[in-house]
């Protein structure tokens, strides 16, 4: 039998379907516990939200996303600071204790990565107590380095535990996504790193594929259809004593122009057969 146990579907897995359809598609799937877009859940609504999925009997793994912290002018930070509030209102209001964050690219004009680095910091140092108030734990996401001029300075597990580890881990912690850190030599090292500290907050998979689209963004690949060791990645998560779920998180238009219940079923094959 398959093991689905731990499975988490993000929402942008299946982004062709409602919130409505993407409960019902994962019931009938076997499958408990989805990942959510900020997006997507205000559209539908937060509080109707947390009561379709609570009476579905599933559960929220984490909300995506909170960050973009790396503005320099005041103004455009105190909207980001309440942005990331309201985010971790809606976390808490889903049940979900994990707000995944993607920090932010380097503000138009500026080469400097040690300033906007330093500038995630002193967000999380205001925003860390509040979530944790709320039961929401900050998650840094490293994002790959092609992301770093205008999405997310963070581009490696290092990076991303040198600014959680000046926080209580119950604040702020990590993600390890697959996607971003594959072709990292020190991704074990790092892993064992934020695992002896409490600090993986989220496991993320999706496949590294090659040729990129034009639209990197959306060029995660099917779990199988890549480069990434899915088993090895596992091992290692779970040598640290996780035990958490295991959330696949792939944007692929090409996912998101087959049917629904089809990719569905695809992910979960290919779950079983990569990642367990």
């Amino acid at each position: 039998m398959k093991d689905l146990s731990r499975l988490s579907i993000n929402q942008e897995t299946v982004k062709q379907w409602s919130l409505p359809e993407l409960t019902e598609g994962c019931v009938k799937a076997g499958i408990d516990k989805v990942g959510l877009w900020r997006a997507p859940v205000q559209e539908h609504g937060v509080e109707r939200t947390a009561q379709l999925l609570a009476d579905a009997g599933m559960s929220v793994t984490s909300l995506c996303r909170g960050g973009f912290f790396t503005a320099l002018d005041p103004a455009d930070r105190a909207r980001a600071l309440d942005d990331n509030r309201a985010a971790i209102d809606e976390a808490a209001a889903l049940s979900t204790d994990t707000l995944v964050l993607v920090s932010g690219g380097l503000p138009a004009g500026s080469r400097d990565l040690h300033g906007a680095r330093e500038r995630i910091a002193e967000a999380l140092a205001e925003l860390g107590p509040y979530a944790q108030e709320q039961g929401v734990r900050l998650a840094i996401e490293p994002l790959h380095p092609m992301f770093a001029s205008d999405r997310c300075v963070v581009s490696t597990l290092s990076q991303a535990l040198d600014i959680a580890e000046r926080f209580p881990a119950e604040q702020v912690g990590v993600v390890v996504d697959t996607y971003h850190i594959w072709w990292d030599d020190q991704a074990a090292a790092q892993i064992a790193r934020a695992g002896a500290g409490g600090r993986i907050h989220s496991f993320q998979l999706a496949d590294w594929i090659t040729p990129l689209p034009a639209g990197v963004l959306v060029g995660r690949g099917q779990l199988g259809d890549g480069s990434v060791d899915f088993r090895a990645f596992r091992d290692m998560v779970e040598a640290t004593g996780f035990t958490g779920p295991i959330e696949v998180e792939i944007f692929n238009e090409g996912l998101w122009a087959r049917d629904g219940a089809e990719v569905l079923a695809e992910v979960a094959a290919r779950y079983v057969e990569h990642a367990c």
